[in-house]
Order: C-alpha cells, then structure tokens, then sequence
C-alpha cells in the first residue's frame, strides 16, 4: 500500500535514473485530500467553538423562592348579640386584606381573600397559600374584617375586636405539619341594633 502512495518522481531521483515529471497518482491525490479533511475538522474542533461543554461556563440560576413561603391561616369567631344575648352566627364570612410590595420595594394595591363561611359553632377559618400570590410580592400586613351575615335581623357589624376597623395579624402559631403560619382574631359581633357592642 506504502508503495502506492509515493510519488514515484523522488524514488527515481534517489536511485539516479533519469525520469520525467508526471502528473499526480490517483492514490495519491486521494491521500493528500484525506489529510486536508482531518485537518480541516481538527481545526473546526479547537477553541471552545465547538460541541463540546465548556466547564469554566457558570449557569444562571433560575430565582424560584417566592416572598410568601409558608401558607397563612386565619381562624376565629362570630357571634351575634340580640338583646343581651349572644349566640355563635352560622353562614357568616369574613374578609382579610392585605398591603404589599412589589420587586422594586414600591407599595403594591392590596388585595384581599374570603373565608369559608362560620359553622354552626361561629368558627371561620380562610387560608392564603404562596401559589395563589401573585410573583414577587411580598406581604407587609394583613387585616381581617366583618364581610357579611347571613341574618337580616343581625347584620349589622360591629368594632368589637376591630371588625370593622380590621384586626391586624400580628401573632400566630406555626404548625409544622401543615407549614402555615396560624392567625387567630376576633371574636367579631354582629347584631341587631346600631352601635350596640360597639367599642366606638
């Protein structure tokens, strides 16, 4: 095979016999085409330009923690007062509205969300999980208010406990098994007559 691939021009040479200059072999222009392609891949390879991974290369790192981490929960009672009574009010709701602010630290509109309605014991409870925040929003504070009675013959609120004014949350209990952060306000009152329980 070696013998096919000299040009035969330098092997006469050597030998001191006369010769004539003579065009390239087929072999060996193949050869010389070969060595031009390794070449011509070797070099498309070098210099980081290629497929291979460049280890100096630092990824960005994607920011997935949010300003709410935990959930917050929200519980108490809601009574209505006729009279000099007082019972536990079923069906009532209640309402916590929140400020925050936005990435850039500038106050956001504040929103609000609903608890479920009390039980036949007043009870309320309303819940606010990070997934339902909106992105980079970070609470500053929350209050809850009286949003509504299911009795005409009570429903008209009262500042007791800061219904109407709004119970700020301030200090809670954290229940690691669920992750929340757990508030507990009130108990609201409702009644039927103006002003009546009313700290104002």
């Amino acid at each position: 095979m070696l013998s096919s691939i000299l040009h035969p021009i330098p092997f006469l040479f050597f030998l001191g016999i006369p010769y004539k200059i003579m065009a390239p072999t087929s072999s060996y222009f193949a050869f010389f085409m070969s060595l031009s392609m390794v070449a011509a891949i070797a070099s498309a390879t070098d210099g980081g330009y290629g497929s291979h991974p460049n280890p100096n290369l630092v990824k960005p790192k994607l920011n997935k923690e949010k300003p709410l981490s935990t959930m917050i929960g929200v519980q108490g009672l809601v009574y209505c007062r006729s009279g000099p009574k007082r019972f536990p009010l079923e069906g009532a709701v209640i309402r916590i509205t929140c400020l925050a602010n936005d990435v850039y630290g500038y106050e956001a509109a504040p929103f609000s969300f609903l608890s479920e309605a009390t039980d036949a014991k007043g009870y309320f409870f309303a819940t606010l999980s990070p997934y339902e925040m909106q992105d980079n929003l970070k609470i500053k504070e929350c209050k809850a208010f009286l949003e509504l009675s299911p009795l005409e013959t009570c429903k008209i609120p009262t500042d007791e406990k800061q219904g109407i004014s709004g119970a700020l949350l301030a200090s809670y209990h954290y229940l690691s098994d669920k992750k929340m952060k757990l508030f507990t306000v009130g108990p609201f009152v409702y009644t039927s007559a103006p002003n009546s329980g009313s700290n104002y």
